[in-house]
């Protein structure tokens, strides 16, 4: 037998399922997500042996058959220092790498075990609606042309490293739309360029956090953000958005979990995955919060001209000239170049209060050499030529269009509610778990998966601590979103979690 074979008869014995694991975990302050129970279940990954130890105690059966298919002779149990030897030569001699430790407490559930699924669905040949990930280009929205125009052009003058922040003219533009956002203080200096947001957000909180450091993170959230604190070795905790106030963070919420060890808040505003735009008296609250506890701010703001219904983004940065504030933005959504691979972020403010921090990110930076040239190009014209995306964001535009057709179709669905976003393309519908029988979330996902060929995000994926919410990534035209809503409502007309 596999270990997943003894894991889940040892399971079927106890008369558990996954959830059960995940709920006996929190008990005992154990991280344990769903994810990581159903990669076990599905032999993907073998858990560390902390997690072997409370599954085996936690199902009543044997150590080491459940860790090897060992059925135990004696009762003497071997030595700590047998135990450490014997994992790092197993019994056939071979040395057996296994992941790192670090990433015990990683999940990227947005292109995790459901997206597996689904791609060996298509290895089958079975057709599949991707609603899980915001990826413009496969549904028709396509690089404004004067921006292929100018990297094809340029080519050839980019064929080699930049300077690791990123090229002059590309920091000048960003540094331009910076100082008409109203923040403060910044100059050329402050500009790095990126591969894509996702690499400064790693290389931000790597340079900043020591083990045990805390920061807080939205809850829902954009999961990377958790992932990056736990790989840099920090803690991330969760302050709640309120679905029941337009999904702004929970203020009251925010303060109690604030301690000695936190360094940082990050907001994610316009957000994902809910698609709120904050106001500014919420972010001034903020600011108010971070300067009574000193803490650093980073927002992400990579959606901020992705605003409907007339409204407008604010940058916090630009409420914090005495703070320390790291911005994040980037083309990939709003110039619809997601493979390009171009983001930024930007030091505003105090920086007095970070030159030891700041020369962190400076070698960090250095380090990596330099982000895609090529992409770097494209910036100036990007960020100053024609805003082809707004044509999106008013009314017969196709982004405004696809979000009041899916935001009246999910309400149209017994069980369902939903609150209508103001920004980006996502939506954050909310499961009635008890009309549903609805205990796991993946499960959920996957069943929704098999049954109607439909791929979403399952709300636990953004570190929602309940089962009861899931993403749509509202992109495809709305006859491709009339059939997927079709499709829904006949299953939940239907459905009911074993």
């Amino acid at each position: 037998m596999t270990f997943a074979e003894r894991l889940k008869q040892a399971m079927k014995d106890r008369g558990f399922k996954q959830v059960d694991l995940v709920r006996a975990a929190a008990d005992t302050n154990l991280k344990l997500g769903k994810s990581h129970v159903s990669q076990y279940v599905a032999g993907k990954t073998i858990p560390r042996e902390p997690v072997m130890v409370f599954l085996a105690k936690t199902l009543k059966c044997d150590l080491d058959w459940l860790r090897d298919g060992i059925e135990v002779k004696t009762a003497t149990s071997p030595s700590p220092e047998m135990k450490k030897e014997s994992e790092r030569i197993p019994m056939n001699g071979r040395r057996i790498f296994k992941k790192s430790s670090k990433l015990d407490n990683v999940l990227y559930d947005v292109r995790g075990p459901v997206l597996d699924e689904a791609n060996r669905m298509e290895a089958e040949g079975k057709q599949i609606l991707k609603l899980n990930i915001g990826n413009p280009a496969p549904f028709g929205f396509r690089t404004p042309d004067e921006v292929v125009h100018d990297m094809s052009v340029q080519l050839t003058e980019t064929e080699g490293y930049s300077n690791s922040k990123g090229l002059f003219s590309a920091r000048k533009a960003i540094m331009q739309y910076s100082q008409i956002k109203g923040l403060p203080n910044v100059t050329v200096d402050d500009i790095y360029t990126g591969n894509g947001v996702s690499e400064l957000i790693q290389l931000s909180l790597n340079a900043l956090l020591d083990e045990g450091d805390e920061v807080l993170i939205p809850s829902p959230d954009y999961p990377l953000w958790t992932a990056c604190v736990n790989l840099a070795g920090g803690t991330a905790v969760h302050y709640v958005c309120d679905e029941q106030s337009d999904w702004y963070p929970d203020l009251e919420d925010m303060r109690k979990k604030i301690s000695d060890k936190t360094k940082a808040i990050v907001i994610i505003n316009p957000n994902n995955p809910t698609g709120a735009l904050y106001p500014t008296e919420i972010l001034e609250k903020i600011v108010e919060l971070a300067r009574e506890f000193q803490l650093m701010i980073f927002s992400d703001e990579i959606y901020d001209r992705l605003v409907m219904d007339g409204l407008s983004h604010t940058s916090i940065a630009s409420l914090a000239p005495d703070l320390f504030c790291v911005t994040f933005s980037g083309l990939s959504k709003s110039h619809m170049i997601a493979g390009y691979r171009i983001g930024w972020m930007v030091l505003s403010g105090n920086k007095n209060l970070a030159k030891d921090y700041i020369a962190g990110l400076n070698m960090l930076s250095n380090m990596r050499l330099c982000s895609n040239v090529p992409a770097q190009s494209v910036v100036q014209t990007a960020l100053w030529g024609h805003q082809s995306v707004n044509d999106y964001l008013v009314p017969g535009g196709r982004i405004y269009e696809q979000r009041e057709f899916i935001y009246n179709a999910l309400q149209d669905i017994p069980g369902i509610s939903v609150v209508k976003p103001k920004a980006a393309f996502y939506i954050f519908p909310k499961i009635d778990t008890k009309m549903y029988n609805i205990t796991d979330d993946e499960q959920f996902a996957l069943d929704l998966l098999h049954e109607k060929k439909i791929l979403i995000t399952r709300g636990g994926g953004f570190n929602w601590d309940q089962p009861d919410h899931f993403r749509i990534v509202y992109l495809p035209r709305i006859e491709v979103l009339e059939e997927a809503m079709g499709k829904m409502k006949d299953f939940f007309q239907y459905y009911k979690q074993l």
